[in-house]
C-alpha cells in the first residue's frame, strides 16, 4: 500500500507550529519540532513492506499548488494528517478536495483534537478514519494491516457507519514503546528540524517518554492523548542516542518527552551517559518539572551532557498555579532554576497569559517574576504565550462550565487572541506578551549574555535565538 503521512500547506503566509506541539501557535519565523509518533508511524509501515512517501509540505515550505501536484502525481492510497483545533477546519476542506479528485484514497486523522471529539469529524467532513489516543503510529499501522486482511481493528479508531460514526471502542496504551523501531530519519527527513534552542549541528530529537509522568495541568492538550505515563528503557534510549551519534554526527539532541523521566530512571541513563562516553560527544536538553529534581541530580545531569531545561512556567501567580493543578509554588520555580543554574544548565521558561481569574495586576507579577529572574541569571530564554483551552482538557471543560468562552470556532483557538473572557483587554494580552519576550532587552540579560560567549556556535546560536525573538514580537504585534 501506498501511504502518505502529511502535514498539507493551510493556505496561510504564516507558518503553523503543528507537529509534535502541545500548544499551536502561527509563526512569523518558524522552527519545526520533528513530530516524532508519525516519523515511528513511516518507519513502521515501511519496514512492513509499504510504499511510504513523508509529506510535512509546512517544514518543506511548500505551498498549495506543489501539495496538490504531489497529489496528483503519486495518488496514495491512503494519507494519514495529524490535526489540532485551530487547523482541523482547514483540513476538513483538504479532505473533502482529496475525496472529490482522488476517490480512492482513504483518509486519516489523528491527533489531540479528534481524540477528544472523534465523532466530530466524522459527522462534518468525508474524513474515512479517525486514531484517537496518542499511540496513533501503533493504530496507524494497525489500520493499514486490517485494510489489507490481515489483522482486526485495535481499540481507539473511529469510522463510518450506516447513517452514524462508529468506533473499534476507548483507546488503550498499551503498547509496548520499547518494541518501537529505531526511526528512519533518512525516510522522513530529519534535516527539516531544529528549534531555535539548538545550539550545535548536526541536531535531532528523541522521546523516551509518552508524556508527561505528573499529567494533571489542566491547560495541557496532551493529557488527552496520553491518560497514562510510559517510558521507554533507559539503555533502550541510549543505544539509539549512540547510532545517532555514529551514523549521523549528532552533536546535540532535544528530548520531547512532555517531562523528561527523574528518579532510578534519570540516574541510571545520566550513568548511562557518562559511561558510554556519549557525554563528551554531545549535549542534551529536555522538559522538565520543577520542584521534581534534587540539586545533586541537576550536578549529575550536567555531568551526562545536558545543556538546556525547558521549565513550565504558566504564572507567576501562586493562585494561578493551584488553579491549574500544577502542583509547585513559585519558591518551587526560584529554587530550581537557581539549582539548575549553579549546576551549569541553561534554564528556558515557558508561562502564559489571558487566564480568566488574573487582574492586570496578577498577569504584571508573571511579567515581574520573569524579568527578575532573566535579570539575575536565575533563567536564560522564555517563551509567553496566550492560553488557549483546548477540547478534551479540564481547563476547557471549567470554561464552559462557567460561560468564559468567547467562542467555540475553533477557528479562534489559534492564539491569534484569546478565546476566554478575560478582565485584562486583548490589546493588553498582546503588550503582556510582547513585554515578555523584551526582557530579553535589558542590559544586564544582554551583558552577560556577551560573556558567555565561548564559541562560533554560541555566535550563531545567539543569531538565530535573537531572530526568534524578533519573530515573536511581531508574532504577538497588537491587532
Amino acid at each position: 500500500m501506498k501511504v502518505v503521512i502529511s502535514y498539507p500547506p493551510l493556505g496561510d503566509p504564516r507558518y503553523a507550529t503543528l507537529g509534535q506541539n502541545r500548544q499551536f501557535q502561527w509563526f512569523h519565523n518558524p522552527s519545526f519540532i520533528y513530530p516524532m509518533v508519525p516519523a515511528w508511524a513511516a518507519t513502521m509501515l515501511s519496514q512492513g513492506g509499504h510504499e511510504v512517501l513523508w509529506n510535512d509540505a509546512i517544514a518543506m515550505r511548500w505551498d498549495e499548488k506543489d501539495f496538490w501536484v504531489f497529489m496528483a502525481s503519486e495518488q496514495p492510497d491512503l494519507i494519514a494528517i495529524e490535526t489540532k483545533t485551530p487547523v482541523v477546519k482547514r483540513h476538513w476542506k483538504i479532505i473533502e478536495r482529496i475525496k472529490a479528485d482522488f476517490p480512492e484514497t482513504i483518509t486519516v486523522l489523528a491527533g489531540d483534537h479528534v481524540t477528544a471529539l472523534p465523532g466530530e469529524s466524522i459527522d462534518l467532513s468525508p474524513v474515512d478514519y479517525v486514531l484517537t489516543g496518542g499511540d496513533y503510529d501503533f493504530l496507524l499501522a494497525n489500520l493499514v494491516e486490517h485494510l489489507e486482511g490481515e489483522a482486526h481493528l485495535e481499540p481507539g479508531i473511529w469510522f463510518r457507519g450506516k447513517g452514524a460514526s462508529r468506533s473499534t471502542g476507548s483507546f488503550t496504551l498499551e503498547h509496548d514503546l520499547d518494541s518501537l523501531p529505531e526511526i528512519d530519519r533518512e525516510l522522513t527527513h530529519w534535516e527539516l528540524y531544529g528549534e531555535h534552542l539548538f545550539i550545535k549541528k548536526p541536531h535531532t530529537y528523541t522521546m523516551a517518554g509518552r508524556d508527561c509522568w505528573y499529567g494533571k495541568c489542566t491547560f495541557c492538550s496532551w493529557t488527552t492523548l496520553y491518560p497514562r505515563y510510559r517510558v521507554r528503557n533507559h539503555e533502550n534510549v541510549l543505544d539509539e542516542i549512540g547510532h545517532l551519534i555514529e551514523k549521523y554526527g549528532v552533536r546535540e539532541i532535544f528530548d520531547d518527552t512532555g517531562t523528561f523521566p527523574v528518579g532510578g530512571w534519570l540516574e541510571r541513563f545520566c550513568h548511562g551517559m557518562i559511561e558510554r562516553g556519549y557525554s563528551k560527544k554531545l549535549d542534551i536538553s529536555c522538559n522538565a518539572r520543577v520542584g521534581a529534581i534534587s540539586e545533586d541530580h541537576f550536578q549529575l545531569m550536567a555531568r551526562a551532557g545536558f545543556r538546556l531545561l525547558k521549565f513550565g512556567l504558566e504564572s507567576g501567580n501562586q493562585k494561578t498555579l493551584d488553579r491549574l493543578r500544577k502542583g509547585t509554588t513559585i519558591q518551587d520555580i526560584v529554587e530550581s532554576c537557581r539549582m539548575a543554574k549553579r549546576a551549569g544548565l541553561t534554564v528556558h521558561l515557558t508561562t502564559m497569559v489571558g487566564y480568566p481569574w488574573e487582574s492586570l495586576d496578577d498577569a504584571n507579577g508573571t511579567l515581574e517574576l520573569c524579568r527578575r529572574l532573566l535579570a539575575n541569571g536565575d533563567a536564560d530564554m522564555l517563551q509567553a504565550t496566550i492560553v488557549i483551552p483546548y477540547p478534551g482538557t479540564p481547563l476547557f471543560e471549567e470554561a464552559r462550565e462557567n460561560g468564559w468562552l468567547t467562542t467555540t470556532d475553533w477557528d479562534s483557538y489559534d492564539m491569534g487572541g484569546p478565546v476566554l473572557i478575560s478582565p485584562i483587554s486583548e490589546k493588553e494580552l498582546d503588550r503582556l506578551t510582547s513585554g515578555l519576550y523584551r526582557a530579553f532587552l535589558s542590559p544586564r540579560f544582554i551583558g552577560r549574555t556577551l560573556v558567555s560567549i565561548r564559541s562560533w556556535d554560541d555566535v550563531r546560536f545567539l543569531g538565530r535565538a535573537g531572530r526568534a525573538v524578533l519573530g515573536h514580537l511581531r508574532d504577538f504585534t497588537p491587532r
